[in-house]
């Protein structure tokens, strides 16, 4: 196919995918669920799991095979718009007194659902054709774990904005503890990749290379993003421009270096400064582009999932033990962890369940995965699915909650940031 046979082709599947995914997200809202949800399960609508079912010479001439790569580079730029709004929102309710439980629940949130994922796999080994030819049973093994361990953080991030709880305790410390779950997943992943390519370079570039990102954005990119927001001169247009160059150059390295472009989008999210210019810059490259660019990926991920599959009994029954040990593995551990910290039983049951949802960077680890020839169909979609349940579960756990809480005295209820005990931190 060249080139002016793909553009129009692009224009076409753009339309579609950007309907279906308004209409979907605006059916789901009414049940209380975020748009970025009615997102990734109309990607999932639009592949071979729906679309490719009922009519499959419409989806293969909607979607060519030359135009998968053209949606997966467009999906990128709607990730690192998205990530950069989020990390500019979780710079602005930075609380003291969490970076301690933070820690211990991230920490907890990785352990024991990565430690329940290896046992999962590991025991299906010769039962289910989830393994891929030529991979060692030890590298399926880990990735499926790295996978559960992981959370959605810009999806969190997203939920935590529009139910307005940013400002809340849980809110806060769900936010640091999905930047930390992910950071160090992230690590993981590129040490199961150097495993499985049999060098030790991949992990040491992203250890090394996440080192380095940080003493420049802090150091540097920081100083010069201030520089240009402040400077009287500088038109609005040239923030923009200047900024988005910074960002996808963060990008770009952060990529090269196995963490993947959306921690480098949200470290310069993080570094911008707290002014009216700055968000002017941060809507304008946030919203818009996030808007129309981000179900462009979701609709990638979707064409690569095949829910047909579940009709080997087997393989459903993996699949379903695999959300069971991602909820058991993330909720609990990370509602143990809060407990443990002192955090109310309220805190502690809302900072699990946001904890507990995987969806976009789950799917982004899967691509991954998938690309690099660790993952098959078959598991891709098993772990989909986990994505899928542990994400929409989420607003309605919140809400069951919220309105328990309300029933509850007074003293049980939560409270603001401001007003939780520094030494819980």
């Amino acid at each position: 196919m060249t080139v002016t046979e793909l553009a129009p082709r692009f224009f076409l599947a753009a339309v579609v995918i950007l309907l279906v995914c308004r209409t979907v997200s605006w059916g789901l809202s009414r049940a209380g669920q975020p748009p970025v949800v009615g997102e990734m399960i109309a990607g999932v609508l639009l592949g071979p799991s729906l679309l490719g079912l009922l009519a499959p010479r419409a989806e293969a001439a909607l979607f060519p095979t030359a135009l998968l790569p053209v949606l997966y580079v467009v999906g990128q730029v709607g990730l690192v718009a998205f990530m950069y709004q989020a990390g500019h929102e979780f710079k602005s309710h930075l609380g003291r007194g969490i970076a301690g439980t933070a820690l211990t629940v991230s920490a907890a949130g990785i352990v024991v659902p990565l430690t329940l994922g290896v046992g999962l796999t590991l025991a299906a080994r010769g039962r289910v054709a989830i393994f891929v030819p030529g991979v060692s049973s030890a590298v399926s093994a880990a990735f499926v774990g790295v996978a559960l361990a992981i959370t959605a953080f810009p999806m969190l991030a997203r939920i935590i904005t529009e139910r307005g709880l940013a400002g809340s305790r849980h809110g806060s410390l769900a936010l640091a503890s999905g930047a930390l779950d992910d950071l160090v997943a992230w690590c993981l992943l590129a040490a199961v990749l150097s495993v499985h390519t049999g060098r030790s370079w991949p992990v040491i570039e992203a250890v090394g290379g996440a080192v380095l990102f940080a003493a420049v954005v802090l150091l540097v990119l920081r100083r010069f993003l201030d520089r240009v927001m402040s400077h009287p001169t500088v038109g609005d247009e040239t923030r923009l421009v200047l900024t988005v160059a910074v960002l996808f150059a963060a990008a770009w390295f952060t990529d090269e270096i196995g963490l993947y472009s959306v921690f480098g989008a949200f470290s310069i999210g993080m570094a911008m400064p707290a002014s009216a210019q700055a968000e002017r810059v941060v809507h304008t490259v946030g919203f818009t582009t996030r808007v129309l660019f981000l179900p462009m990926f979701f609709t990638y991920s979707g064409l690569n999932t095949r829910f047909g599959l579940f009709g080997d009994p087997v393989l459903l029954l993996f699949s379903l033990a695999a959300v069971l040990v991602a909820v058991v593995g993330k909720f609990g551990a990370c509602w143990a962890a809060a407990r443990i910290r002192g955090e109310s039983q309220v805190t502690a049951a809302r900072l699990g369940t946001l904890m507990n949802a995987r969806g976009l960077m789950q799917l982004i680890a899967l691509n991954v995965g998938l690309q690099a020839g660790i993952v098959n169909r078959r598991l891709f979609t098993a772990l989909v699915l986990v994505a899928l349940v542990t994400t929409v579960m989420t607003a309605p756990v919140l809400a069951l909650l919220d309105r328990r809480a309300a029933s509850q005295a007074p003293e049980d209820a939560e409270h603001p940031l401001e007003e939780a005990p520094l030494n819980a931190g």
